[in-house]
């Protein structure tokens, strides 16, 4: 049964993007509810990246349309894409090293107390109680919101990727390898923020090649090969077997069989 209009945040028709004659994304047709949590899993090569990028405003389709709350959207750049509530947290963070939490936070956002010609004092106190609060909503705890971020550890570090993202991805956030480079304890950690984000009904698009992960904290797996969706499955009653098939294309009968609005 198709989801009602009203019901849906993001979806795409026809996406294609084509780099000469690498056909990198072809007709990809998907539907993505509010509140749901999708992953999108395949592997290297397949299209992953490639449909985030074209979605984010980091490349234009070559064809095919991007609507966001029933809008068609042309983003030229990923400055257009959180503009309109769509926020990315990639593998490298795209953290300033040398920059302090409240700071990384604000980045690009930066509250001003007054401009003089092209001078402008930020301000500050605002910018920490606002980056508290951001931690405190996505349950993150960092002892000290002055330290440079450089010198953080791992999880920590995505930590305040993530809190970034919850702050002002007020539509949908995407996350590419989230855990790709942490530890156990910090992977529970970031896995508990995702879930927290869910009960608080934020949209979470999740790249992943951690298959329990992707069970334990989806609805849907969009399962790609070969710039294609191969098939889109019901977390609760998929198993790995059928993931892992669709993603080396073992058993290509019924290939778009699965890929229903479920």
């Amino acid at each position: 049964m198709l989801p009602d209009a009203k019901d849906i945040i993001l979806e795409t028709r026809g996406l294609t993007k084509r780099y000469g004659g690498v056909h990198a994304l072809e007709d990809v047709d998907c539907v993505i509810r509010h509140g749901e949590h999708i992953a999108i899993v395949g592997d290297n090569g397949a299209g992953k990246s490639t449909f985030v990028r074209n979605i984010t405003g980091v490349e234009r389709p070559t064809a095919g349309k991007v609507l966001l709350d029933g809008q068609e959207v042309h983003f030229a750049s990923p400055q257009d894409a959180r503009r309109s509530g769509i926020e990315t947290v990639y593998q490298n963070l795209a953290l300033a090293d040398y920059l302090d939490v409240p700071a990384n936070i604000f980045l690009g956002r930066e509250e001003v107390r007054f401009r003089l010609g092209p001078f402008s004092w930020m301000n500050k106190r605002a910018m920490r109680q606002k980056a508290e609060e951001l931690l405190e909503q996505t349950g993150i705890k960092i002892p000290d919101l002055n330290q440079q971020v450089m010198s953080m550890s791992g999880g920590q570090r995505q930590c305040v990727a993530l809190s970034r993202a919850a702050g002002w991805g007020s539509k949908l956030i995407i996350m590419d390898e989230p855990t790709a480079a942490l530890g156990i304890q910090e992977t529970t950690r970031v896995e508990n923020i995702i879930r927290g984000l869910k009960a608080r009904g934020v949209t979470v698009i999740l790249v992943s090649h951690n298959l329990r992960q992707v069970f334990n904290l989806v609805d849907r797996i969009m399962v790609f090969r070969r710039g294609r969706i191969a098939g889109i499955l019901d977390a609760k009653t998929a198993s790995g077997n059928e993931v892992v098939a669709l993603i080396t294309g073992v058993s290509d009968q019924g290939v778009h069989e699965n890929a229903s609005y479920i």
